[in-house]
């Protein structure tokens, strides 16, 4: 529902019609506690897992295809930091984690649950603990989900 939620808005906000875009934005943040801006950028076939309760997601963030974000996750900037994340294609999001700074996480990565990823992630990885660390690396992801 979420997801829905944020593709109208996002649908409406790149038309520049500004009211309902906000709208729906407080909608979402009522029915599951998420901030998830109509600005942001999310890939086709994402998804939340259990309705995003909790996640927050900076304005400009961009968030490739078929992704999965945990609930209570998430995406944003660190101070003296202007830029924001940029997260590949296919990548899993554990529960609680965080994606912050300017970092680009590659495609098929898995990040487990309450990591803090704090620099860059390359392709076909597994990262995890705070700050998160590469454990694995040349994976196929969809082997571990």
């Amino acid at each position: 529902m979420l997801m829905t939620m944020h593709r109208v808005a996002h649908a409406i906000y790149k038309r520049r019609i500004p009211v309902i875009p906000r709208l729906i934005y407080v909608l979402q943040y009522l029915v599951s506690n998420s901030a998830v801006p109509p600005s942001t950028k999310i890939g086709k076939r994402t998804k939340f897992a259990y309705r995003g309760i909790g996640v927050v997601i900076h304005k400009e963030a961009i968030i490739g295809d078929d992704c999965m974000i945990g609930q209570g996750m998430t995406i944003g900037g660190r101070s003296k930091h202007i830029e924001v994340p940029i997260i590949g294609n296919n990548v899993y999001m554990g529960a609680g984690s965080r994606v912050l700074g300017p970092i680009k996480i590659g495609n098929n990565v898995i990040i487990g649950p309450n990591a803090v990823v704090l620099s860059d992630l390359p392709d076909n990885c597994i990262a995890v603990g705070i700050p998160a660390r590469i454990i694995k690396e040349n994976v196929n992801v969809n082997d571990f989900i």
